[in-house]
């Protein structure tokens, strides 16, 4: 109950959307203890006020300037409505992940090849939920969404970034923002509005990162559909069949 006692002061406090993010509460039950938790990062992310885009390097690519952003004025996602079953999968990277969760029951599943991921897209196509694992557990939560951060400092301009929260609570750290994708994926500039959290194991390293990505009028849904997921997620590992004893 403490998280949803946050998430309101967050929501009444004006960062509408996520405000919430990260509550210590609803931990997925499960987990795996930590594969290999030698090379633990240790760090804090900056609190938002501090994030500053990186400068570019001389080779960076030169980038465009910030399109016009044409709102889609679609109705919002309603949290109310939807509906959850629990999915199983199996994701793979430096492991074979086999992750359960419970996702929006009639949103569809996609992978790619290799299937280091998994997304579960609503019937619109316009609202996913991506859920990774398969990575070794190393760092702590905190320490993952610094990286990101960094990355995304290194977008080019005309994705228009802009940072709403993050928070690092409990087993959770949790970044919010919203971005325009790149011309060549999306021809019309639409805002998208995205919610990332990384949830942590036993160890209190990441084992698990999840982001929920959607339009600005649909940032209640995508918390309560990344909340859905965190509070119930489950990854168990074994080793990638190359690394099986013969």
């Amino acid at each position: 109950m403490a998280r949803r006692g946050t998430v309101g002061a967050l929501l009444g406090s004006g960062l509408v959307a996520i405000a919430a993010l990260g509550g210590a509460g609803g931990y997925g039950v499960g987990l795996l203890t930590a594969v290999d938790g030698s090379a633990a990062a240790v760090g804090t992310a900056a609190p938002l006020g501090t994030v500053r885009p990186s400068t570019p390097s001389p080779a960076a690519t030169p980038t465009e300037k910030p399109r016009k952003v044409v709102p889609d004025k679609s109705a919002p996602l309603d949290a109310d409505e939807l509906r959850y079953k629990t999915r199983r999968f199996t994701v793979q990277d430096v492991y074979r992940s086999e992750v359960s969760a419970r996702v929006p029951a009639n949103w569809n599943e996609t992978q790619p090849d290799p299937p280091r991921t998994s997304r579960f897209t609503d019937p619109t196509g316009k609202r996913w939920l991506r859920i990774e694992a398969g990575f070794t557990i190393q760092r702590a939560p905190a320490a993952s969404m610094a990286a990101r951060i960094a990355e995304l400092n290194r977008l080019p301009k005309d994705q228009m970034i802009k940072y709403l929260a993050n928070t690092v609570e409990g087993k959770y750290a949790t970044l919010a923002y919203t971005y325009v994708p790149p011309k060549a994926l999306a021809p019309v500039a639409t805002l998208r509005y995205v919610i990332v959290r990384w949830v942590a194991d036993d160890s209190g390293l990441c084992a698990v990162e999840m982001s929920s990505t959607g339009l600005p009028q649909d940032k209640e849904a995508l918390l309560a559909v990344l909340d859905k997921a965190s509070e119930t997620v489950v990854r168990r590992d074994s080793p990638l069949e190359s690394e099986q004893p013969s």
